[in-house]
């Protein structure tokens, strides 16, 4: 079955990861590994971490942190993606300051939606401020979702936030200031939220220019 995985016909694929899941047989654990590295349907890789989800935590957890480890920008981002569906907290010591600062936008972004879900209760400051020296980083869409992943760790991450909202690069001040926002008013919108920021940074920076 696990054959399949490599059809040409992105259908079949997503039949024979469902299948592999269905059965639940630890042997195909290698298949799916080598699959989520190279899967170019979005729709594949889900069924592919779902049938890995099916597995014993005590076999895929440690697999999984090693492609975190060592694998392709894939590899990584798919396992991180997995490893926050699983939820164990032994994966936990992967998430390190090199990983959520990774150059490669998708890791980076899975490595930190893993994180949240994944930190131990206590080291949630820690965790923010990891997350905060990437504010500023790439195009709105990374901003949201590194905004959404400080925001789900709740007031912790205040004093890291504001911290940020006084840095002399403007990026970084506009999307802490958004993501300040956003801790109160859940329902405001990212895009919202980061215009006013730049609006009124821009009227103090005025201000204070007179």
């Amino acid at each position: 079955m696990s054959e399949l995985l490599r059809h040409q016909v992105p259908s079949v694929r997503l039949r024979a990861a469902l299948d592999i899941g269905t059965t639940s047989d630890p042997r195909d654990l290698d298949a799916l590994l080598q699959r989520c590295a190279v899967e170019p349907d979005f729709q594949v890789r889900e069924m592919l971490t779902w049938a890995l989800i099916r597995l014993p935590a005590s076999s895929t957890v440690p697999r999984l942190i090693e492609e975190v480890r060592f694998g392709g920008a894939q590899a990584r981002s798919q396992a991180l993606h997995t490893l926050s569906k699983i939820k164990d907290r032994a994966a936990w010591p992967v998430i390190t300051a090199s990983l959520v600062a990774d150059p490669d936008d998708e890791v980076a972004r899975s490595a930190w939606r893993a994180a949240v879900v994944l930190v131990p209760t206590g080291c949630e400051p820690r965790l923010a401020a990891m997350l905060a020296t990437q504010l500023g980083r790439g195009e709105q869409d990374l901003q949201r979702s590194l905004s959404r992943a400080l925001v789900a760790l709740g007031s912790v991450i205040e004093p890291t936030v504001r911290a940020a909202a006084s840095s002399p690069e403007d990026r970084v001040r506009a999307h802490a200031q958004a993501t300040e926002t956003l801790l109160h008013d859940p329902d405001a919108g990212f895009e919202a939220a980061l215009y006013e920021a730049k609006r009124v940074d821009a009227l103090g920076v005025e201000s204070t220019s007179r």
